[in-house]
């Protein structure tokens, strides 16, 4: 075998020696060589983004005195970017009295210090005014989450201070802002990111995610969008959801301003021109999720959602919306899915459970939020959400049970825990000594509804509002000697290490109450989602949408979904949309409707606003206030045209089922549904919404309660009595009379007859 190969190699070697020669052989003179292409990547986008005192946590001036002398602003950043330089510009009013030579602030950024201000202006400024100073930060210790200290040092004498002494104060005013240069990073197309990058929760602001679709969205396909809208709403809670919804186009991406991330939904039959590449986006015989690179930008990723048809649309967006954690890789293929959990009434996230006793530390946002520290330490404080429909009216009051603990002095002092529920005083508990401190105290939570029966009883007992953001909060006082200054006597004592803590065993009984509301009310469904949020996944509503829906219109249909979504806390998942009343309306559910009123409805001139050419309203009193009794108001019909945009927002009786209602949200054109959708993104605006109508307008939002109210729940019928005839005190003194008139004429028979049965034993 060795002799048979031996000439071959020899060839090899000798045709492999040629090629140096080959390759060396010279080229004509003036022959120029194309040097080989190098693809260079496409520069970073890179923007400048300032942060207010707002942004960082705090929503007014910042108070540093000598016991309380620090603030802690924590700004937490997206992991897509990264910082390249930041400015600290401090705006800050100190007290006159300070000592210019002597007091200064320290800026720290993570625990490093970045550098020291003066306290006190060279020159000396007027009363009021303030001094602006930067401070230049290292933007290498910028990481996911960050803390921006400012320490206060401040002296108003060389010696013999106190410091307690009022005069040792400092204000940082909403002027204060950090300036930071972002640059975006390479985008990961991997899923086990996901939310990430389309949603972070470090990013303070208002989620905006572009939705694509092909033209014509079948209403299959806008309901799985639906469901996705209402899952990215409830991560994004607080902060606000908005979903710009482009047809056939992709967004805009520039190198100066954050990279715009965005979902594409796509079947084999329906697909956008992104996708019109079959060779590349070849047909799928599935649900199919997958990461790719916005065709423009690296640094924007777009999540394809695909499917043969809207049924695989739809399973995985349920996938996606379960938060698996098999999530890998670029492309996943969504099998067979798990039975979804079976929701019971009132069981939303966001709200306090209410059938058991919660543990405070349930209701905690972070580890330490039910600790403080410090002579002035702030208060601890709790969100509680409750379901609007709670019926507290004359109850005895919420229990809490409060366990506590905190530094206690060897000898008792004046010191105190003082309990507030929205910012009104409930009751104040001494913290004791040592030898005398208790660990467990029971409170009541007095409370009034909105059918309060008197102005004394709402001023003497504090208003539980049942349904809104409900704030609980804990705040210890404590007592101390902090220093002296005497005449013969100089001493100055520095104050000692206190902390209090509320036990996370501490409870709250919300147990026991029954469910009963007046309606319409359009506050609780724009605060509180109700009454579509009775049930998380919205299985007992129903959504009736246009049959063909423009860019506008369907962005509107995803933010109210991403609306629904943030004040439940959990993806609709059983939501049924429609595009025919008759088949809308063939069974008991709450009705949701976007964009015109029925025909049906319109032929039975029972709506209180019509839009149309002329827009027919029926004009009633100003809002009900949260405490008064439902009242029956005269209406006045008024017809107006006008070319200007007008949005509404309409509750109602359901016409078909007395124990459902009905929310209409009318928009026609794309400016009426620019309204809508700014009404609902606007904390401010959406508070506006009460009542049974709300117009939206340009100038604002206007509230009316036109017609007669309706009740929703079920209560024991001596309840029902009771409080429905205290409203009518004519109807009750009838009943009172009754009922005496009854009771002496039973009192009567009973007493003639045992005097029949005494005379007849005679």
């Amino acid at each position: 075998m060795m002799r048979i190969f031996m000439p071959w190699m020899a060839a090899i070697g000798l045709l492999l020696g040629s090629l140096p020669a080959v390759l060396a052989i010279p080229l004509p003179e003036g022959t120029v060589v194309p040097a080989p292409a190098v693809l260079e990547p496409p520069p970073a986008p890179i923007w400048s983004r300032e942060y207010s005192l707002a942004d960082m946590g705090r929503a007014g001036d910042v108070l540093l005195l000598g016991i309380r002398n620090s603030v802690q602003l924590e700004l937490p950043l997206r992991r897509d970017r990264v910082v390249t330089a930041a400015t600290l510009n401090l705006e800050y009013h100190p007290s006159p009295a300070l000592l210019a030579a002597l007091s200064h602030l320290r800026v720290y950024l993570n625990d490093r210090l970045m550098g020291v201000l003066p306290a006190v202006g060279e020159e000396p400024l007027a009363l009021g005014q303030p001094l602006r100073r930067q401070v230049a930060l290292d933007a290498r210790l910028f990481g996911d989450f960050n803390r921006l200290r400012v320490e206060f040092v401040g002296h108003y004498r060389e010696i013999c201070e106190d410091p307690a002494n009022s005069a040792l104060w400092l204000s940082i005013g909403q002027g204060s802002t950090l300036q930071l240069i972002e640059q975006a990073l390479p985008a990961t197309q991997d899923l086990a990111h996901f939310p990430a990058p389309l949603f972070d929760a470090r990013d303070n602001r208002a989620l905006e995610l572009p939705m694509l679709f092909a033209a014509d969205v079948p209403l299959a396909e806008r309901q799985a969008a639906a469901i996705l809208a209402s899952y990215f709403g409830s991560l994004s809670d607080w902060r606000g959801a908005r979903f710009p919804v482009l047809l056939d186009r992709l967004p805009e991406v520039a190198l100066d301003r954050p990279p715009q991330h965005a979902v594409v939904f796509a079947t084999n039959a329906r697909r956008p021109a992104l996708l019109a590449d079959r060779q590349r986006f070849p047909d799928v015989s599935g649900p199919v999720i997958e990461r790719v690179a916005h065709p423009e930008s690296p640094y924007a990723s777009l999540l394809l959602i695909r499917g043969r048809d809207s049924a695989d649309l739809q399973r995985a967006v349920t996938a996606l919306a379960l938060g698996t954690p098999l999530l890998r890789g670029a492309r996943v293929e969504v099998g067979e899915l798990p039975a979804l959990p079976v929701r019971r009434p009132y069981d939303a996230p966001n709200w306090a459970p209410v059938d058991r006793p919660v543990r405070l530390g349930e209701l905690i946002d972070y580890p330490q939020q039910l600790q403080v520290s410090g002579l002035l330490p702030p208060p601890v404080t709790l969100d509680i959400t409750l379901p609007p429909d709670l019926f507290v009216w004359r109850n005895q009051g919420i229990p809490l049970s409060t366990r506590y603990r905190f530094t206690a002095n060897e000898r008792g002092d004046e010191s105190r825990l003082t309990v507030r529920i929205n910012e009104q005083f409930i009751d104040s508990l001494p913290l004791r000594s040592r030898e005398q401190r208790g660990a467990l105290d029971e409170l009541r939570l007095g409370l009034s509804d909105r059918q309060g029966s008197g102005e004394n009883e709402r001023l003497s007992i504090p208003s539980l509002k049942v349904g809104a953001s409900n704030r609980l909060s804990f705040e210890f006082s404590f007592a101390a000697s902090v220093g002296s200054s005497q005449q013969d006597r100089c001493q100055t004592v520095l104050p000692a290490s206190v902390y209090g803590a509320i036990d996370e065993d501490s409870s709250i009984d919300l147990s026991g109450y029954h469910h009963y509301m007046a309606m319409p009310d359009l506050a609780a469904f724009a605060g509180s989602a109700y009454p579509f949020s009775r049930m998380a996944d919205l299985s007992a509503t129903r959504m009736l949408v246009p049959a063909e829906q423009g860019e506008a219109s369907l962005t509107s249909l995803l933010e109210v979904f991403g609306h629904l979504g943030a004040r439940i806390g959990y993806p609709a998942f059983a939501v049924q949309l429609f595009d025919d009343w008759a088949v809308a309306s063939a069974e008991p559910a709450d009705l949701l409707i976007l964009g015109q009123w029925p025909a049906a409805l319109q032929a039975a001139g029972v709506l209180p606003l019509q839009k149309g050419l002329a827009d027919h309203l029926l004009a009633g009193a100003p809002p009900r206030t949260p405490l008064s009794e439902p009242q029956t108001v005269a209406s006045t019909a008024v017809t107006l045209s006008a070319a200007a945009p007008l949005a509404a927002v309409v509750g109602l009786q359901s016409p078909l089922y007395p124990q459902h209602s009905l929310v209409a949200l009318l928009a026609d054109s794309d400016a009426e549904h620019h309204l809508l959708q700014e009404a609902l993104a606007d904390p401010a605006r959406r508070a506006e919404i009460r009542g049974s109508l709300a117009l939206i307008r340009s100038s604002g939002v206007v509230s009316q309660t036109v017609g007669e109210p309706y009740y929703v729940g079920e209560l024991p019928w001596w309840w029902l009595l009771w409080f429905h005839l205290a409203a009518q005190p004519l109807w009750l003194a009838g009943v009172a009379v009754l009922v005496v008139l009854l009771g002496s004429f039973l009192i009567w028979r009973l007493l003639r007859g045992v005097a029949r049965r005494r005379l007849e034993e005679r």
